[in-house]
């Protein structure tokens, strides 16, 4: 990216975290949804500008029902959100484990452009993840994704696992992981198409599908070898929630 278009993209970057941040001061736990339906999806039907967003996606078939935007965090750094532009309330949401219902996991996955447009470089998969709260750890009552770097510490302590494919048969396992308990799956393939992280935590761990909202839900994304990618997924119902396990000054990256 050059200079300039570095320069366009970081004072967008500036307008979007000063709009959140009023948005979050007004509104409290209702601001996320509030911006995306009051702001960013009337400037993206009136001007295909998603402004105070950086994205709005609405598809063909379901619309604003089934749409999501990209939200530079009010915290600064490389830190983005994906927001349904519909409401739902976060992980304990129902709809979340219909199959028809959009794969915001995957649509988060491929926001993690924003990462590289802000940092201005490429980064290896093995250095992003993405993060759901448990509903008791948010701060708002919006389904949110947070998207970011992983922290080093995690980055490090999931090589120490040395997770392969071969895991994927072996489904959920418990580990240890910064001083907390963690159910850990693997997960092969480029991407998260066709396959949905909070389905797979309501159908794998028992007692999860009747009763989500205490989950908290990191998928990283992960490099096991030359020529096979994949994903590591972190669900826990009592650890706090995975968002500290990220970092937005995305040290792994230097």
């Amino acid at each position: 990216m050059s200079g300039y278009l570095r320069g366009l993209a970081l004072l967008a970057l500036a307008a979007a975290v000063l709009a959140w941040g009023a948005g979050a001061t007004a509104l409290n736990r209702g601001a996320l949804l509030h911006i995306v339906q009051t702001q960013c999806l009337p400037h993206w039907r009136a001007q295909h500008d998603p402004a105070p967003c950086l994205q709005v996606t609405l598809p063909e078939t379901g619309g604003e029902r089934s749409g999501y935007a990209v939200l530079a965090d009010r915290k600064g750094g490389a830190h983005f959100l994906l927001i349904p532009t519909a409401r739902l309330s976060g992980i304990e949401s129902p709809e979340l484990l219909d199959y028809g219902t959009t794969n915001y996991f995957e649509a988060a996955w491929q926001a993690r452009t924003q990462l590289e447009h802000y940092l201005g470089r490429a980064l290896p998969r093995d250095a992003i993840g993405l993060a759901v709260n448990p509903r008791r750890s948010r701060g708002q009552d919006q389904l949110h994704i947070h998207i970011e770097c992983l922290g080093s510490a995690l980055q490090a302590q999931l090589k120490a696992l040395h997770l392969s494919t071969d895991d994927d048969d072996e489904g959920w396992q418990r580990v240890k992981l910064a001083r907390f308990s963690y159910q850990v799956r693997v997960l092969k393939g480029e991407s998260l198409g066709g396959i949905s992280p909070f389905q797979l935590v309501a159908e794998g761990l028992p007692g999860a599908g009747q009763n989500m909202g205490p989950y908290t839900l990191l998928v990283a994304g992960w490099q096991f070898d030359a020529d096979t990618p994949g994903f590591i997924l972190l669900a826990d119902d009592s650890a706090p929630g995975s968002e500290l396990l990220l970092d937005s000054a995305c040290a792994v990256a230097h």
